[in-house]
């Protein structure tokens, strides 16, 4: 990956139109469901970031044949044969949801092996409870010293999952339907983009129950076929240009938006003043009079609390970005960061900025606003603190320099261009 630098001059509001991408919380399982059939699976409004590139190469390891338009958002896969069913380890590396295609070589090919998975280093991922629910449906597990080999033949079993995993959800969706009798998930992931991987599963013909609650009931069949599917939004993208526009005081039109998953963020955004409309596939956002964001408190005055979890809780995937929004808000707000104890390691860049921030811990930061940020010279971490440093660079006065501006390619198409759309001003050096 090449190592990028963004350079943003700060003090611009940023006003205009985008059009939201495909969730790639969704796209990453859905690509890795399409080798379940031997048919073409056609998906659409398909991001064109990073990471769906990397796992469409592991795919063609595979023997598929993939074609992409990358201009109309589609790409198809036809998987007739499976040439194999180990994942290059180096290609392995660039990526976290590589682990996503143990359950499809699972199901097709009754054996898979993985090598360590890549991905942010925002702290521990266990990958436990993926291999927990294969073994409950009769898997066996042999370690070696750089991977993990599963085999089947797999059945159907209840099993109760000792964290609500999305990505160990999907794995053990995705095995599921192919295995013989009735598999029930319970404490399954609530996510969006599961229910979309859900939906393509369907429409290739398994028979899945209860996908959107944490309980996951699956009828198994004897095969797939091919079908077409749509990704969902990307509400986390959103979330973050509706952060960016508000921290610099201007205005943004979302358009390709699907209402339902900002039910769940409009709550934490609104603490800050930052309220939008919907209409349709239309989503409208103005800064409040003059600029101003300012903090709710709870009743009683007491200091607010945001903290993430589990769908439908607020996602971990905004935590870093509002952050950010938090020091451009009068008030002091404290952030619990439950899920990854690394994710908050990022707020050091803030503070070289000039932001207000007490780290009381790895999982939990207060902030007070309204801080008039200063330029820097800052690194991306992940690809969250990338875009939530980004953010605050735009805030900021004078020039920010980026360095490792490549890795929030992994999330967000084209950002720079994107952002100069609105009326940024940012170079990729």
């Amino acid at each position: 990956m090449k190592r990028d630098v963004f350079k943003i001059e700060g003090g611009r509001r940023l006003s205009g139109t985008l059009k939201v991408s495909g969730n790639k919380n969704a796209a990453l399982p859905m690509i890795a469901a399409s080798l379940l059939a031997s048919e073409k699976v056609v998906l659409e409004n398909v991001p064109d970031i990073l990471d769906v590139k990397t796992m469409l190469e592991v795919v063609e390891g595979f023997g598929a044949k993939v074609s992409r338009d990358v201009a109309a958002g589609t790409v198809s896969v036809q998987a007739s044969r499976l040439r194999g069913c180990s994942i290059d380890s180096r290609t392995a590396a660039k990526i976290r949801a590589s682990v996503l295609f143990a359950g499809p070589l699972l199901a097709r090919c009754g054996k898979a092996c993985l090598p360590p998975p890549g991905g942010d280093a925002i702290g521990l991922r266990r990958l436990d409870t993926h291999f927990d629910g294969f073994k409950a449906m009769g898997a066996k597990m042999r370690r070696r010293r750089d991977s993990l080999s599963v085999s089947g033949p797999l059945h159907g079993a209840e099993m109760l999952l000792d964290e609500a995993s999305v990505t160990a959800t999907e794995n053990i969706l995705m095995a599921s339907v192919l295995a013989k009798g009735r598999t029930v998930i319970y404490n399954a992931a609530c996510e969006p983009h599961v229910e979309d991987l859900a939906t393509m599963l369907v429409s290739m013909g398994a028979k899945i129950e209860g996908a959107g609650t944490n309980r996951i009931a699956v009828e198994g069949v004897e095969s797939l076929s091919g079908c077409r599917a749509r990704v969902g939004c990307d509400y986390i993208e959103a979330g973050s240009y509706i952060a960016a526009a508000a921290a610099t005081g201007g205005d943004i039109t979302l358009e390709n938006v699907e209402p339902g998953p900002f039910k769940v963020l409009e709550r934490q955004f609104a603490r800050f003043g930052v309220k939008w409309e919907i209409s349709g596939s239309t989503l409208r956002f103005a800064s409040p009079a003059k600029g101003r964001l300012r903090m709710k408190y709870d009743l009683g005055d007491a200091v607010p609390s945001i903290a993430d979890g589990p769908w439908p809780a607020f996602p971990s995937d905004l935590v870093s970005i509002l952050v950010v929004l938090a020091t451009q808000a009068r008030g002091t707000c404290l952030f619990f960061e439950k899920m990854f104890e690394s994710r908050l390691y990022f707020v050091d860049k803030l503070r070289q900025m000039g932001a207000r921030i007490i780290q009381c811990d790895p999982h939990r930061v207060v902030v007070t606003g309204p801080t008039r940020l200063s330029a820097g010279v800052v690194a991306s971490p992940d690809i969250r603190a990338g875009i939530a440093l980004m953010i605050a660079a735009l805030a900021a006065r004078g020039t920010t320099v980026i360095h490792n501006a490549s890795i929030v390619d992994r999330g967000y198409p084209s950002v720079e261009k994107a952002l100069a759309r609105l009326g940024a001003r940012i170079e990729r050096m």
